[in-house]
């Protein structure tokens, strides 16, 4: 009898339980990379100067195909095993609130613009008139790494965290967690891209402030291909995240900015999103951190604001026609109350008859019996069936709701 045979049984079930909760795209870039890494581990190729990103090549051969083949190729066994453990938890977070195939559309988008980065940062530095350095230029890396810094800057930026934790250790300021890790793997490990890690940090912070949404098509270009029949295989498998199901804008909301069309950039966005990271004036933490984590708030309050614009500026129009502009002013300002008042009430009228008419609907759901068992605890009938019937019968939330009430 082996006496290890549940502890195996349990591994085996915890890890396929793992693997299920990962999404489909992500745990498909996993699979590919880990395929690649074998075969070229089986074959003996280790040498990559065919595939790598070199931007020498990229310019003066234009070999475009460098750009994407370089990210799924990796040196060395800790490379991929280091880079898919940080891809799991990063890309099915994303996955999850973006759909599978506006994913795919993002990396596709990010390693474009961190190549774009990586080739006019080596060319700056290579053909200055003051110090020319061209190793970067010849430069051959290979790795997903340089994706991961992105979707780290975006998943940072997304989650409305203040700190972010470093291996565990010790915290430090979200804003600063992509830059301190690009420091940490530089002085920790050899051979590692500095200039390509630092072109996804730029790439995710280009993508989080709005600078790419000119490029991202709306939520009907994922759906028509997500409908085609070349993916109706995939689509039909329970990883796979429909891009309905995610989050219904086009890009990805931020703290500073999530729902800003790609026409206003230019205009003043990007010093928005800039100044957000400063600290301000008259604004207190919990204020800040409420309205990062729920941007939809704020972009009612800034809604009510533009449309009671218009109003103010009509009364003062009216206001600079009148002689008596306190006397005006006064009547408007009892007006607008007593305007507010009635529309308490009338809204307040309404939810209570509404309730009493759902009691009266659900008094199957409601029986006598718990409803003495309320009336026992010392509320009123009357009150005690609307709690009832607004809690479905159910007496643990009919008590919270008559608690608050008294």
């Amino acid at each position: 009898m082996r006496p290890n045979i549940v502890s195996e049984a349990g591994l085996r079930t915890r890890f396929g339980q793992w693997w299920d909760n990962i999404p489909f795209l992500t745990s498909a870039v996993v699979i590919i990379c880990s395929i690649i890494y074998l075969v070229c581990l089986l074959v003996g190729y280790d040498s990559f100067v065919e595939i790598c990103f070199s931007p020498s090549a990229i310019i003066s051969q234009f070999q475009v195909y460098r750009i994407y083949t370089a990210i799924i190729f990796h040196g060395s066994l800790l490379h991929v095993l280091f880079n898919m453990m940080a891809l799991v938890p990063l890309g099915s977070e994303l996955e999850r609130i973006m759909g599978s195939v506006r994913l795919f559309y993002m990396i596709v988008l990010l390693a474009t613009s961190n190549a774009i980065f990586h080739v006019l940062i080596a060319s700056l530095v290579a053909y200055n008139p003051f110090y020319s350095y061209h190793y970067l230029m010849n430069e051959c890396a290979i790795g997903f790494s340089g994706i991961l810094f992105s979707m780290i800057v975006i998943e940072t930026s997304l989650s409305g965290a203040q700190t972010r934790s470093v291996f565990g250790l010790f915290n430090v300021p979200a804003k600063w967690y992509a830059w301190i890790l690009l420091v940490v793997f530089q002085l920790l490990m050899t051979n590692v891209s500095l200039l390509g890690h630092l072109c996804g940090i730029l790439s995710g912070f280009a993508y989080t402030y709005g600078l790419f949404n000119f490029l991202i098509p709306g939520t009907s270009f994922y759906s028509a291909i997500e409908s085609s029949s070349l993916l109706s295989s995939c689509v039909r498998r329970p990883k796979f995240i429909l891009c309905t199901g995610g989050n219904p804008q086009a890009y990805i909301p931020t703290h500073s900015s999530s729902n800003t069309s790609p026409s206003g950039l230019i205009s003043g966005n990007i010093w928005r999103n800039l100044s957000s990271w400063m600290p301000q004036r008259g604004m207190s933490t919990q204020a800040t951190q409420e309205s990062s984590r729920f941007p939809g708030r704020g972009r009612t309050l800034s809604s009510s604001r533009s449309q009671t614009t218009p109003s103010d500026s009509t009364l003062e129009a009216r206001l600079l026609d009148n002689s008596n502009l306190d006397h005006s002013l006064d009547v408007a300002a009892n007006t607008t109350q007593q305007q507010v008042l009635d529309e308490r009430r009338s809204s307040v009228d309404s939810a209570a008859a509404v309730a009493r008419g759902n009691a009266h609907d659900q008094d199957s759901l409601v029986s006598e019996e718990d409803i003495q068992k309320l009336v026992s605890m010392g509320f009123e009938r009357t009150q005690v069936e609307v709690a009832l019937a607004a809690a479905d019968g159910d007496l643990n939330i009919a008590v919270e709701i008559l608690s608050q009430q008294g």
